[in-house]
């Protein structure tokens, strides 16, 4: 739970020509987290593809080419078996599917074009001229442009190489003829719009009208959408006939393809060859019984290590000296011979690592857990030697989601989202987000109960704590009503109670994962700031200096405060008076300053971040400030709604089951009427008011994840991964496949 899966360095040696039957014995397994061989050892390369691979791997391309064409999803197959002749078959549709798709190019080019001429055409329609009296004179010069009509007009006229014009104008389109003078060179209306802001038209090639030529272009748009149409059936019924059998074939050339590649990952010479690679520890025996069934005693097979979780220090590997034994004199020896001899070299000596990777992270949680996983991923996947913080961000997360929202109505709904999520979408990442969702919903319905609220609704309260339990001290208060202030402060003081504990559980984890380079590393490194942390925050809620702080500070757990447990700060604690200052020093500043001392000793760099302690610490009071805003927005909503009285008490009821009338006929003027609310306005003001109550709690709803949902992981990211956590871990890639169209073949 807090570490992942135990993982074993494995090594298998053989000679090279039981290497393919062990490469498809290892991937059929999907176990092996297969390591690179860097090079290390004299004489061994890196392995060579085995034969077919390239042909494999042209056939792949090919096949996931028609996939894109056909547009085929991996649901769109049952498993099944692929018949002898699949090569032919494959050339067969190839053929055809890419004819069809050439044909329907083609059909899309002369498409575009058929649309660029209806919009080039566009223009000529406003000014009603046949197109063939707009070209082909010799004696004028005809020129069509969008523009300034008058701008144009000025132009031309101003123009020294033209003696006569006229325009024919339709909105912003304006064709101009224009006979030139004799010293004039081509083009006079060009040079006249020169400095104008124009846009030039091409005429189109025909002797059309505008109208007429735009409908012929229409039918000849249509008809090459029909062609279009039937090529797309026709890949569709390649598509409903062939899916089965082109998603078989590329998972078996994907197979293929991996276990032709694979030895480009070993340690090879002409005859022998060495894979190496990490595995669950617990399925080791498993891959020694499937390679001793497959090649017996062709290969040699070894548990290099067992990964520990030293958080800082490497992997010990022991190397054979393998130099000379690859250029072994192989003359005066029969094959085989020479097979056992390198093989013999290759394990004598014990233990041989020659890929000194780290090992891959397999998060190992219970199931309820297992969707915060992929919070933790977002981050980055931890390494294999550092805690997983999965389990306590699926234990304070949706807690402190639950705290700043604190509303059943939404938890249910949070609920209901997350629900969907989780059973309707066929998407891991989408899937786990719905997980946390639900688990957020969850604890946001248990706080709402505590503050017995339904969007916003003070209603739980009545009924399940007074009226059912008989419970006078719950509900508890958001603190937004005057009567309650005090409340509001004190959601601040339990919110740096979250952050204490928050961060001492990171700062105890950093303790633990230190113990690997000794306790006293442990103790100055992260005991330094454990001391530090609850030292100063058991003197800042201490008796000392008591006039200089906060009064909520000892108020909020006083008996008359609004969690009465009788606590109105540590007292007693102080040890002994420092000579010359007349100052009071107490048993938890005396704690705040032996950690200082420790940080400066361990790590003098750091200690110019000893106040961290407070300020990590005050950060979450954020979480108070989202609890009340988000109270305060549902708040706003109800009123305009229902309308709101403050009773003589300074508490505010809302006007769900009373006229505003009945504050004065019932409290006479103690009380007064904060907002009458759009239910009691009016039929049109009710109807309103309708929608302004669901929309506003839609919107509260939303900002409740994007709010309380990024702040709750942002103080998981900043202030408590900090402590403890640095990720960049390995994820783990077992060397196979799972079949999911093919049967063994």
């Amino acid at each position: 739970m807090l570490r992942p899966e135990r993982m074993s360095k494995v090594s298998v040696t053989g000679s090279r020509g039981v290497m393919p039957t062990v490469i498809e014995t290892i991937h059929g397994l999907n176990l092996v987290h297969l390591s690179d061989y860097d090079g290390s050892w004299e004489g061994f390369d890196n392995g060579n593809p085995i034969a077919g691979a390239d042909q494999a791997s042209e056939k792949l391309v090919t096949v996931r080419a028609l996939q894109s064409t056909l547009e085929l999803s991996a649901d769109e197959a049952e498993p099944g078996r692929i018949d002898d002749d699949w090569e032919a078959r494959l050339e067969e549709i190839r053929t055809r599917v890419n004819e069809l798709d050439d044909r329907r190019g083609e059909i899309t080019n002369e498409l575009r074009q058929v649309d660029e001429k209806i919009d080039r055409v566009a223009p000529f329609a406003e000014l009603n001229i046949d197109l063939d009296l707009l070209s082909g004179y010799e004696s004028v010069d005809v020129l069509v442009v969008e523009g300034d009509v008058d701008a144009i007009e000025d132009a031309v006229a101003a123009a020294d190489g033209i003696r006569a014009f006229e325009t024919f104008t339709g909105g912003d389109v304006v064709a101009i003829v224009a006979a030139p003078t004799e010293d004039t060179d081509e083009a006079p209306i060009d040079d006249a719009l020169v400095g104008v802001d124009v846009t030039r038209h091409e005429v189109p090639e025909t002797e059309q009208s505008p109208d007429a030529y735009v409908a012929d272009l229409e039918d000849e748009k249509q008809s090459l959408e029909s062609r279009r149409d039937e090529i797309d059936a026709e890949l569709e019924e390649i598509k409903q006939a062939e899916a089965d059998f082109l998603l078989r074939v590329e998972e078996r050339l994907t197979i293929e393809v991996q276990q032709a590649e694979a030895p480009l990952q070993f340690a090879t010479t002409d005859r022998a060859f060495v894979a190496e690679g990490w595995i669950p520890t617990d399925e080791y025996d498993h891959l020694v019984a499937a390679l001793d069934d497959a090649v017996g005693d062709s290969v040699e097979i070894e548990e290099l290590e067992r990964a520990d979780y030293d958080r800082h220090g490497a992997h010990a590997h022991t190397e054979t000296d393998l130099e000379g034994s690859a250029a072994a004199d192989e003359e005066d020896e029969s094959p085989a011979e020479a097979d056992d001899q390198q093989q013999k070299a290759v394990t004598d000596g014990g233990s041989t690592v020659t890929m000194g990777d780290e090992p891959p992270t397999v998060q190992e949680n219970p199931g309820p857990a297992k969707p915060f996983e992929l919070l933790v991923q977002a981050v980055s996947r931890p390494k294999y030697s550092e805690f997983d913080p999965t389990i306590f961000l699926f234990l304070t997360f949706p807690l402190f989601f639950g705290f700043m929202i604190g509303d059943a109505g939404y938890g249910i709904i949070y609920m209901a989202i997350g629900g969907y999520m989780v059973t309707q979408v066929d998407n891991d990442a989408i899937s786990s987000l719905g997980g946390v969702a639900v688990w957020a919903g969850l604890f946001t319905t248990i706080f709402g109960f505590m503050y017995g609220e339904i969007f916003g609704l003070h209603v739980l309260g009545e009924v399940v704590w007074h009226q059912t339990l008989g419970i006078d001290w719950l509900p508890l208060n958001k603190g937004l009503e005057p009567a309650a202030a005090d409340f509001a402060l004190g959601w601040m003081v339990i919110s740096v109670m979250f952050g204490i504990l928050h961060l001492n559980i990171g700062y105890i984890l950093d303790f633990f994962e230190n113990l690997s380079h000794g306790f006293k590393d442990a103790l100055f490194h992260s005991g330094s700031w454990i001391l530090m942390l609850n030292g100063i925050w058991i003197w800042i809620f201490s008796t000392q200096g008591k006039a200089t702080k906060p009064d909520f500070l000892f108020e909020t757990f006083a008996s008359g405060g609004p969690f009465p447990i009788g606590f109105t700060g540590f007292s007693g604690l102080g040890l002994f008076t420092v000579p010359g200052l007349g100052f009071e020093l107490t048993a938890p500043l005396f704690m705040f300053l032996i950690g200082l001392v420790m940080l400066i000793v361990s790590e003098p760099v750091e200690a110019v971040e000893a106040l961290d302690v407070v300020v990590n610490v005050i950060s979450y009071t954020r979480m108070g400030a989202v609890l009340l805003a988000k109270a305060g927005m549902a708040f706003v909503v109800n009123l305009l709604f229902f309308g709101a009285y403050e009773d003589p008490h300074g508490e505010f009821h809302f006007l769900r089951t009373h006229e505003p009338s009945y504050v004065a006929e019932h409290y006479g003027e103690g009380a007064e009427v904060v907002f009458n609310g759009l239910m009691h306005s009016g039929t049109a003001a009710l109807l309103g008011g309708l929608v302004i109550l669901v929309l506003g709690h839609v919107v509260v709803l939303a900002l409740g994840v994007t709010s309380a949902g990024l702040q709750a992981v942002r103080l998981e990211y900043v202030e408590f991964f900090n402590k403890f956590y640095e990720g960049g871990g390995e994820n783990y890639e077992p060397f196979g496949t799972d079949r999911n169209h093919t049967e063994d073949y």
